[in-house]
């Protein structure tokens, strides 16, 4: 069951900025405030999906923020349905998938609209997200994770190696932080996506509950033709693990690494031998119990994998 509140947003922005929540309320209200503090100078609307949060976030987004287009749903659902239904209800000429534990910097949204209008080739584009500390984010722009490049990252190779592309593959270390350039996946923190796209490829996969839905959808974008960028000079702050994944670490890890498996069975599995392939679900396997280990063990209980 979902509920959809009116809201006074224009009737044909340029920009739509999605969201899914699920008990992040003052990381919503935080990220919402340096939006609308800061606008950008383009028409937008922001639409919300409610994951059926116990925190007063609907009460929050009804007081403080009435023109926010609100859906709420009674249960959990994950985040690839709910954001598609976001995705689905919007009309902006660029789609935003934006993360609820962000900040915006000032700009940043012109800044992805007017990149995105002088390169009419690229189907989204994703700009630099900084950690707490102020630190790059390296996840924010990456590789489609192919199994050579996640047994570099995990097996930290790519730490002993930045700086070569072979071993730094995956997040791509080698590279100047500070360049425009393509890439071949980004981080569904903050997406800034063109509504061609969806009308050429459809949604996000719903057969991920929640993680690699970002990389499958930036696989299939890049398979239809379009380029994928990372644009330095727009900014955000991805505080990241908040909400569901630290209410819920097992499932988290759970459902994390089950979307690696459908990702991989989905898209590289038809490319490698079966022993490879057996090898890597093995390893998948074998990773997940060690990161439901760490949790038992953690004294903060939230997901202890490191998730590219």
């Amino acid at each position: 069951m979902e509920t959809v509140a009116d809201s006074n947003q224009p009737l044909k922005p340029e920009l739509s900025i999605c969201m899914v929540t699920y008990q992040a309320c003052q990381y919503l209200k935080d990220c919402l405030d340096s939006i609308y503090q800061s606008p950008p100078r383009r028409s937008f609307e922001v639409i919300v999906v409610d994951n059926g949060s116990t925190d007063r976030t609907v009460e929050m987004l009804r007081t403080d923020f009435p023109q926010v287009r609100l859906i709420t749903l009674s249960s959990n659902m994950g985040y690839t349905q709910p954001m598609n239904r976001a995705l689905k209800s919007a009309v902006g000429h660029y789609r935003v998938q934006l993360n609820p534990d962000t900040l915006v910097r000032p700009g940043a949204f012109d800044a992805l609209a007017d990149f995105m209008d002088a390169h009419p080739e690229a189907g989204i584009c994703t700009p630099r997200a900084l950690n707490r500390d102020g630190s790059l984010q390296l996840q924010c722009r990456r590789s489609e994770g192919r199994p050579w490049d996640a047994f570099t990252y995990f097996s930290r190779l790519s730490r002993l190696f930045p700086n070569q592309a072979r071993f730094a593959g995956y997040l791509m270390t080698y590279r100047d932080n500070c360049e425009i350039y393509e890439v071949q996946a980004v981080s569904g923190a903050c997406m800034f996506i063109r509504a061609d796209l969806f009308r050429q490829i459809g949604y996000l996969d719903e057969i991920y509950y929640a993680y690699q839905e970002d990389s499958d959808f930036c696989l299939q974008a890049r398979k239809a033709g379009w380029k994928i960028y990372y644009l330095p000079q727009a900014e955000i702050v991805h505080y990241g693990g908040e909400g569901g994944t630290r209410i819920h670490p097992y499932r988290s890890v759970y459902e994390w690494h089950r979307s690696y498996f459908l990702y991989y069975r989905k898209n590289f599995a038809r490319d490698y031998f079966f022993l490879v392939s057996g090898l890597v679900y093995s390893l998948i396997f074998v990773k997940y119990l060690i990161a439901v280990t760490k949790i038992f063990f953690s004294k903060e209980k939230y997901p202890a994998t490191r998730k590219p």
